[in-house]
């Protein structure tokens, strides 16, 4: 390994040792990240619910390394839905498949999931199934219509950057399997996404109006201001109302466009991260938000 590789990986620790340890630090983690602890973010999400906005709980983690911390992150999520049950939180949890053991056995993956929605279905709550890169597409799609069909209340995420979003969503309409629809995060090449923003915009719209159209409760996630107002002119002009469909946005982003939609009487659920594998997620926030990472440099060396 190199002498730069080495720097790299102090400067990585010297970093994460400061956000965990500085005022500053923390109060801009908690901006993103509702706590480390179930009771931090059963905290922050009754304080949303008291705004009027829903939440999914995202325990953090992912690409687990064995089926025993697969095992694990069951057991954590089954507790949450207990807890946001006792509580009557308006809320759902968010997973992902290899959290749960994809990458090690898709059959104890589908168990796995099957169990929590085995538990959602008694508690009156919901899963919701993100998607990861495009390598684990079909697999968890596959998971998605199994567990659908067996307890009903399933949600699962697709991405409007991929080429083969557009068959999926209407398998998934079929299946009558609620959709959230993203634009999609990962670093895809040009043969399995949409290469430029305005095409992965415009197949944006095009799966929205058609999830609108025929999807069972969908999920519109965006920050994009343009993607929102699209979505309720089209919904006013086609007569759908807003109970037949809610907006979802992450923990921190955009809390003025939040507010407004609330205000203008739409339905809002915030993705709510916790767990103690909070920094990667955090960095991804940074980056997408040049102020922050101008904050942090002027703190980091105080």
């Amino acid at each position: 390994m190199t002498r730069e590789f080495f720097l790299y990986l102090s400067q990585q620790q010297r970093l994460r040792r400061w956000m965990e340890t500085h005022p500053a630090a923390h109060k801009l983690t908690r901006r993103f990240v509702a706590g480390e602890t179930l009771e931090e973010v059963l905290a922050v999400c009754a304080r949303l619910q008291g705004e009027g906005i829903f939440t999914a709980l995202d325990y953090l983690g992912e690409n687990v390394r064995s089926l025993e911390e697969a095992a694990g992150s069951v057991e954590v999520y089954l507790a949450a839905l207990d807890q946001i049950a006792a509580r009557g939180l308006p809320a759902t949890v968010s997973i992902k498949a290899t959290q749960f053991g994809l990458d090690l056995s898709e059959e104890a993956c589908l168990d796995n999931v099957r169990r929590l929605a085995r538990r959602a279905q008694e508690t009156g709550s919901r899963v919701e199934i993100d998607m990861e890169s495009s390598r684990y597409t079909d697999r968890t799609l596959g998971i998605a219509a199994r567990v659908g069909s067996e307890y009903g209340d399933i949600r699962c995420v697709i991405q409007a950057y991929l080429h083969r979003s557009q068959a999926d969503l209407e398998r998934l309409n079929e299946c009558g399997i609620s959709v959230r629809l993203c634009k999609g995060a990962y670093d895809e090449p040009s043969r399995v996404a949409f290469p430029s923003k305005d095409e992965v915009d415009r197949n944006y719209v095009q799966l929205m109006k058609q999830l609108l159209d025929r999807g069972t409760y969908p999920a519109i996630a965006t920050h994009d201001e343009r993607m929102i107002e699209e979505a309720v002119r089209y919904t006013r002009e086609e007569g759908i109302g807003a109970e037949r469909f809610e907006f979802q946005m992450l923990y921190g982003i955009r809390r003025e466009l939040q507010r407004s939609l609330i205000a203008r009487g739409y339905r809002l659920r915030l993705y709510v991260p916790y767990g103690t594998a909070w920094y990667p997620y955090f960095m991804r926030r940074l980056a997408e938000r040049p102020a922050n990472v101008i904050f942090l440099a002027r703190n980091l060396f105080r």
